[in-house]
């Protein structure tokens, strides 16, 4: 199949819009399947894992093929959920056209805010769906609105419904005002009568859209103004170049359950949407810059891996030019070769093996353990290299460890391979309390993680609310004398270190200072006791939290010929910290987190003040349109369970972002509960 008859299209949008519903329909109605699959019943081509049956939403992306007038229609389905957000931002990569599912009922949404802007510097052409549109409380218009205040003038409606909630019949084509009515569970509309009740309504919308056509060609304007108005492949042609150059967004209307407006949405698809020459090519982190051909060398974005208890490692890949054929070997970028053994395309699940694929093609490979998500595969001697996708940062964290030992022995291996295929997982070991943190981004993404661990691997970890990374420092200067002396059968051990601690600026760190005179303590010995002040800062003076910011300054000390070595020097340096500590001030700091939560503005009020509730301290406001940011700095200790926090607050339509910023003194009453309880572990 030639590229002109290939499209790719990316379902996106919030949580709950519709995507799948719509995508088994569109399955359904270009007659990829012989039944609609239901999102409820667990029984979709695009939702089949477990997981996803268990909490009945999407929780990674899945690709399916259908043909509409001899174009194949490849659909991205794509989770709408901010924890999965990741697949979502990988879907658009691997697209040409981003159709952002919007729900009649609840409007514009957190996520498809967030995706639209991932979608505009991504360069990927956008449109509209919108979905649910027989619901109950469905309103096109009051979503319209959102869509023009959200994303601006370049909104423009193409097809105006018939009725709405119960009384949904179907669509008028604004280019044409013809009007398509379905019934009797037909997913083809017929056409019939303008209704008297949407004429006005579909007059408006017309006369909008043929203004915006004409207006980039003077011909056409001066023609409209003498009364012609462009014919339809002229609209056609400028709304086309309008979707590929990002300056137009056009607007259609489809319901899901009633079929109706998913034919006329292939038609759109085949018609306006772009073809994957047209494509803006991804970014390029290395090399020159190559523009999507059939002929030219064969360039590929590894997008998705999958792990498959049955088949192994699946590698999902877009080819952004060239041809891709079975067997066929291609360069890593990043160093090494890859065969393409087994090339087939995916139907959700189901395998189909193919002997190519041509610019556009989606496609997979099994058990080819060197390829990860965001590795660029190419022809031998090009040297271009596709700039990975920018995941969100993880915001979520639980403290794991193995249920058993039968478990120890695997659940490295397991964790290996789920950060392979999800790069919005992250896994580190914490020196600082000896924990191995499994982060995410948020509670379910990271309960599923778990879940998945388990199905697949056979690995039962056990979780918990990580330790949280507190600090120590002074607030006062002290001298102290560290004295060191044991006295034995044979050789003794002795010395002295006379040691003047002082607090530094937050965030400065230790500092050593030799200030020794008259060779009190030898040179090859000083060492030692800045090893020895460091062991013992290491292990706390309050609370058995590290201390930080210190400068030490050994000033004198006493040393013996026969008796002094480098252990003693250490124990004396480790006696001074002992000596002085009482005296120093010592205080606890906890970490402190800079936040950034977005969120409906009808929001914004409590979320303000559950950040003040939690010892945040708001720092500035922002957004636009519907939405509005709030930038924080929040203790890490109120943090830990803020994903769920926020969705409980914000009825799911919040979401934040989090890093760490730096070290703070703990106010007094929490740092005597976290000392009490460091108490209570020891």
């Amino acid at each position: 199949m030639v590229p002109e008859q290939v499209r790719n299209v990316a379902l996106v949008g919030h949580g709950g819009s519709g995507k799948t519903t719509l995508a088994e329909a569109m399955l359904f109605v270009g007659g990829a399947i012989n039944r609609k699959g239901s999102v409820d019943q667990g029984t979709t081509t695009f939702d089949y894992e477990p997981e996803e049956h268990t909490r009945e939403i999407s929780l990674g992306l899945a690709v399916a093929t259908a043909d509409w007038s001899g174009t194949r229609v490849n659909i991205i389905d794509s989770p709408g959920a901010s924890e999965f957000s990741g697949d979502a931002r990988t879907a658009l990569r691997a697209a040409d056209l981003a159709l952002f599912a919007v729900s009649a009922v609840d409007g514009v949404e957190v996520q498809t805010e967030a995706l639209w802007r991932v979608a505009e510097e991504e360069g990927i052409p956008r449109a509209i769906v919108i979905t649910k549109l027989d619901r109950e409380r469905a309103s096109y218009e009051r979503v319209l609105d959102q869509l023009r205040e959200s994303f601006g003038k370049s909104v423009a409606p193409v097809q105006v419904p018939i009725g709405e909630e119960v009384d949904l019949k179907g669509l008028v084509r604004v280019a044409s005002e013809r009007a398509y009515e379905y019934s009797g569970g037909s997913h083809k509309g017929q056409q019939v009568d303008l209704p008297d009740d949407v004429a006005e309504r579909v007059h408006a919308a017309h006369t909008a859209l043929i203004e915006t056509v004409v207006e980039t060609d003077d011909a056409m304007m001066e023609a409209y103004f003498e009364g012609t108005e462009p014919s339809r492949d002229q609209i056609v042609q400028t709304i086309h170049h309008g979707i590929v150059n990002g300056e137009i967004h056009p607007v259609l209307v489809t319901s899901a359950e009633r079929m109706v407006g998913i034919d006329t949405l292939f038609e759109f698809i085949v018609d306006y949407g772009p073809n994957p020459l047209e494509r803006t090519p991804p970014p390029l982190s290395d090399g020159d810059e190559l523009q999507p051909s059939a002929d030219g060398p064969t360039l590929a974005y590894v997008f998705k891996t999958i792990s498959d208890p049955f088949v192994g490692r699946i590698s999902l890949f877009r080819i952004f030019s060239g041809t891709a054929k079975a067997d066929q070997e291609l360069e890593l970028a990043r160093g090494g070769k890859v065969r393409l053994h087994n090339l087939f395309k995916l139907q959700g699940k189901d395998h189909h093996d193919v002997s190519e694929l041509p610019v556009g093609g989606i496609g997979a490979v099994a058990k080819v353990d060197d390829l990860h998500p965001g590795d660029t595969i190419r022809a031998t001697g090009l040297n271009a290299v596709i700039e990975p996708v920018e995941y969100p940062k993880p915001v979520a964290e639980l403290a794991i460890a193995p249920h058993s030992h039968h478990d120890d022995e695997k659940m490295s291996t397991a964790l290996h391979r789920i950060e392979e295929s999800d790069p919005t997982i992250r896994i580190e070991r914490r020196s600082e309390t000896g924990e191995t943190i499994l982060a995410g981004l948020g509670d379910t993404h990271l309960d599923v993680t778990l879940a998945r661990i388990k199905r697949m691997f056979g690995v039962e970890i056990d979780s918990s609310t990580p330790k949280i990374a507190y600090r120590e420092s002074i607030q006062a200067s002290a001298d102290a004398e560290g004295k060191h002396k044991k006295q034995s059968g044979g050789r003794g051990q002795f010395g002295v270190a006379m040691v003047r601690f002082s607090p530094r600026p937050r965030g400065s760190g230790y500092e050593f200072i030799d200030s020794v005179k008259g060779g009190s303590v030898p040179r090859g010995l000083i060492p030692a006791v800045d090893k020895g002040i460091q062991e013992a800062l290491a292990r706390g003076i309050l609370a058995g939290y590290p201390v930080v910011d210190v400068a030490a300054e050994l000033h004198d000390g006493k040393y013996h010929a026969v008796d002094s070595d480098e252990m003693s020097f250490r124990m004396a340096g480790i006696q001074a910290v002992r000596t002085a500590a009482d005296k120093l001030r010592p205080v606890l700091l906890e970490p402190i987190m800079k936040v950034t939560v977005t969120v409906p503005e009808d929001h914004l009020g409590d979320v303000m003040g559950d950040i003040n509730s939690k010892r945040g301290k708001v720092l500035g406001m922002g957004g636009e349109g519907i939405l509005r940011t709030v930038d924080a700095e929040v203790p890490m200790s109120e943090m830990q369970h803020y994903a769920a926090e926020l969705r409980s607050l914000t009825s799911g339509r919040g979401t934040f972002e989090l890093e760490f910023d730096h070290y703070e003194e703990v106010p007094h009453n929490e740092a005597q509960a976290v000392i009490a309880a460091r108490s209570d572990d020891e």
